[in-house]
């Protein structure tokens, strides 16, 4: 295996040679960053214990496999999964579990790969094309494949965006073990591309970009210039006249504001990335530098999440960072990563560094539970217990996509620019890196992120001199992330370094401190980077935070969940803004964490009363990436500091303490009695019940009471989210109460109004009953929802 590996750098390494440009810093790769610490380690290797054997079984349940099989002619010609873009999980499983095998060589996994890779092969055609809804050839084609090759690819075909997935797979495949057999079936398929697309021949842009990075990836292996070309190709011939949902409104080099679908877009970043970096087109650098600004002012959770609605899987206008709501996908929060990586690599400054590491362990790694066989595909910052990660999704882009990430984090740690190395993330490990000064082994020796300090001996084969750019982080100097979108309040701190025990005065340029001299073997660099729980204010253009703040302590983010406080609940918590802040550290806590414990206050409404009840209580939070793994319940990342801004706990009324059912199993029922008024009937920012995808059906909800009610009216607020949305006020709505074990409808002595942005209200003649029953009928072509039900 050495030699294979020997003579595939080799051969890389002169494909780079021979290449005119390319990043001026270079990532140090994973595979030579040995990573043993008590954080990232375990992860890595739950990933290739649980979690990759854990998708693989369900790749196989799910049709994934079967879709191959079928191409191939092997199994019967119908599809074995919903979507066109299914075969990309197989791809991305196939990335992962490469990565995986050169961390950790396996026999039997790569068996299993050239078992698949065999699978894969038989499913291409043969001229190249690969994409098995198509091959498959059932009875009545899926509606999105369009009639002809490539003819729906702008809008959902989604057979570029296999092939990304594919050139990628190929590419990690080829790294880990110098076989050619995957590599041989993506540069098949990229031929075909080549033949196909261009100028004066095939004219039209991925619909959902990825394709441009497999494509620089093949490029970089080959050194084949056709596939740098083709890239460019479908980036330039992208826009003016399409969707901004896509990307696709503005030619790419004039787009200044990220829009859109976050995956695609950041997707589209990244490869604009490469293709600067490899033809050194400006114009590429100036768009991507606009755009990048743009999220990071305005447009970026504190979690590091991206794409804060679910219309869409979109980003928002600026500044509109809801948290109950929050969509902030875990795939983009990964594509996150890599468009901060490459805008590093190009510019060499320490905040796309900051960005990366924000998301990596927040709004990322809260994507998968520990126990690494749960995901969540939205990563909200607030929750009443409706969210909780599911095993498995039709659409399971994020559970693949989180497999064939973590094997690859070790490549974050360093990146190098001839004779300076950059430090830019801090985790226990070794690596062996080559400079110009020589080769150079440097190791670092940490408790990060629970504590600062971190030791990093130097060891190179010679003493030599370079630069060592250690990064200082921006959560260090009351700068959360580059720019006024998040302020902290604690003073800030300094990095204190020493070099064999004696302290270094140090320069620091673009964020990095930079110590340039002759190393010699066994030198010790200790950075200590002063940890300590931080109140973090957001700019106040952001609606969602006003009144409210979050907790970080060093790069991890902090939330309330329910298990850990006063009742299970912690929408009702107030913590002044000036409130102590302890930190404890948890061994046995979510496999070892820092806890924030603090004092503050409970709230509840009283009955016929605005006045509310208030109560000192103690409060724990933990880190954002670690709820929901104690089952699903209450959780909120924006704390208010005072009671007026809190979810007080509901009055005792006839409805809250009633039992809540309906024509469907939902958590969200609980929403129509928690007492929390929506701003109007769209507002996604407090919890609502709804039928969707239900449409044109008579559906209900019912409250049991805990005891004989006399009731003679209620009153609904209901949940639209038009015109976008797929929720509509009812087409009609009617009460019946329970009597003799029957439903009976209630004698209305007022009509029954249908309105949005009010509670709609009907009186009737009073009834004693123990149940009361709304029922529903939807519109044709839209299901409904309900904020609030009042009875009275």
């Amino acid at each position: 295996m050495k030699s294979i590996l020997f003579s595939f750098s080799v051969f890389l390494a002169c494909n780079i040679q021979s290449q005119q440009k390319d990043y001026p810093i270079q990532p140090v790769p994973f595979n030579q960053v040995h990573v043993n610490d008590h954080f990232w380690k375990p992860r890595m290797q739950i990933n290739a214990t649980v979690t990759l054997p854990y998708i693989l079984a369900e790749c196989k349940k799910n049709g994934r496999i079967d879709n191959f099989l079928a191409a191939a002619g092997k199994k019967e010609n119908k599809y074995c999964s919903a979507y066109p873009f299914d075969d990309t999980d197989l791809y991305k499983w196939l990335e992962g579990a490469s990565y995986s095998l050169e961390q950790d060589p396996n026999p039997i996994l790569s068996k299993y790969l050239d078992t698949l890779i065999s699978i894969i092969g038989d499913a291409q055609e043969a001229d190249g094309y690969l994409y098995t809804f198509r091959t498959i050839q059932p009875k009545v084609p899926h509606e999105w494949i369009g009639a002809k090759r490539w003819l729906k690819d702008e809008e959902l075909s989604h057979e570029l965006y296999d092939a990304g997935h594919l050139y990628e797979a190929a590419y990690a495949h080829y790294h880990a073990t110098g076989k050619k057999n995957l590599l041989n079936i993506a540069l098949k398929n990229a031929d075909l591309l080549v033949k196909d697309f261009g100028y004066g021949k095939l004219e039209i842009y991925p619909g959902h970009q990825i394709v441009e990075v497999g494509l620089a990836k093949l490029y970089r292996i080959t050194g084949n210039q056709k596939y740098l070309d083709l890239a460019k190709f479908f980036l330039d011939v992208r826009g003016p006249n399409g969707d901004a949902y896509n990307q696709a409104n503005k030619k790419v080099i004039d787009q200044r504001e990220a829009v859109g679908h976050a995956v695609r877009a950041a997707y589209m970043y990244s490869g604009m990335a490469d293709i600067a970096a490899l033809t050194g087109d400006s114009d590429y650098l100036k768009a991507i530098d606009a755009i990048w600004n743009d999220v990071a002012s305005k447009k970026l959770y504190i979690t590091g999440g991206i794409g804060a609605t679910g219309n869409g899987e979109a980003f928002g206008e600026a500044y509109d960072l809801p948290n109950m709501s929050a969509y902030a996908e875990t795939c983009a929060a990964i594509a996150n990563v890599y468009w901060n990586n490459r805008m590093f690599l190009l510019h060499g400054d320490s905040k796309y560094i900051d960005v990366l590491e924000r998301t990596l362990y927040n709004g990322l790694l809260s994507g998968i539970s520990l126990s690494g066989d749960r995901f969540f595909y939205p990563n909200p910052l607030a929750s009443v217990g409706q969210h909780d990660r599911s095993g498995w999704f039709s659409c399971a882009c994020c559970i693949t996509n989180m497999t064939r990430f973590l094997p690859s984090i070790p490549g974050y740690v360093y990146a190098q620019d001839k004779n300076n190395l950059y430090v830019n993330l801090f985790m226990s490990n070794s690596s062996d890196i080559m400079l110009s000064s020589g080769k150079v082994n440097i190791s670092q020796t940490t408790e990060y992120p629970w504590k600062g300090k971190v030791d990093i001996t130097i060891n190179p084969e010679k003493t030599g001199s370079f630069s060592l750019s250690l990064r200082i982080p921006g959560w260090l100097q009351q700068q959360p992330v580059p720019g006024n979108l998040y302020t902290s309040t604690t003073p800030a701190q300094k990095a204190v370094i020493t070099i064999n025990g004696k302290f270094v005065v140090y320069p620091v340029v673009k964020g990095y401190a930079v110590i340039t001299r002759s190393w010699k073997k066994g030198d010790l660099v200790s950075i200590d980077l002063p940890i300590v729980p931080q109140h973090i204010y957001a700019n106040d253009e952001v609606k969602a935070d006003k009144g409210r703040f979050a907790i970080q302590n060093g790069p991890i983010v902090y939330c309330l969940e329910g298990i850990d406080n006063k009742d299970s609940v912690v929408q009702n918590i107030a913590i002044d803004k000036n409130a102590s802040l302890e930190v404890h550290y948890h061994p046995e806590l979510l496999n070892g964490v820092n806890t924030i414990t603090t004092e503050g206050l409970s709230t509840k409404r009283r009955l016929n009363s605005t006045d509310l009840i208030t109560t000192a209580q103690k409060i724990t939070a933990i880190p954002y990436y670690a709820w929901d793994n104690r089952g699903s319940g209450e959780m909120e990342v924006w704390i208010p500091y005072s009671v007026e801004t809190a979810r007080p706990k509901p009055a005792a009324t006839i409805a809250n303490r009633s039992k809540v059912t309906g024509s469907i199993q939902s958590k969200s029922l609980k929403a129509i009695n928690d007492q929390l008024e929506p701003a109007d009937s769209k507002d996604n920012t407090v919890p609502y019940f709804h039928w969707w995808p239900k449409k044109n059906s008579t559906e209900w909800v019912a409250y049991t009471f805990d005891t004989v009610h006399t009731v003679s009216s209620c009153k609904v607020y209901w949940y639209d989210d038009g015109p976008w949305g797929g929720c509509r006020i009812p087409a009609a709505w009617k009460i019946y109460y329970q009597k003799d074990g029957q439903w009976i409808p209630v004698k209305n002595t007022s009509s029954y109004e249908i309105a949005k942005d009010k509670y709609n209200s009907v009186s009737f003649e009073p009834v004693n009953t123990t149940a009361l029953k709304l029922e529903v009928q939807l519109p044709v072509d839209n299901a409904s929802g309900i904020h609030e039900w009042m009875v009275e």
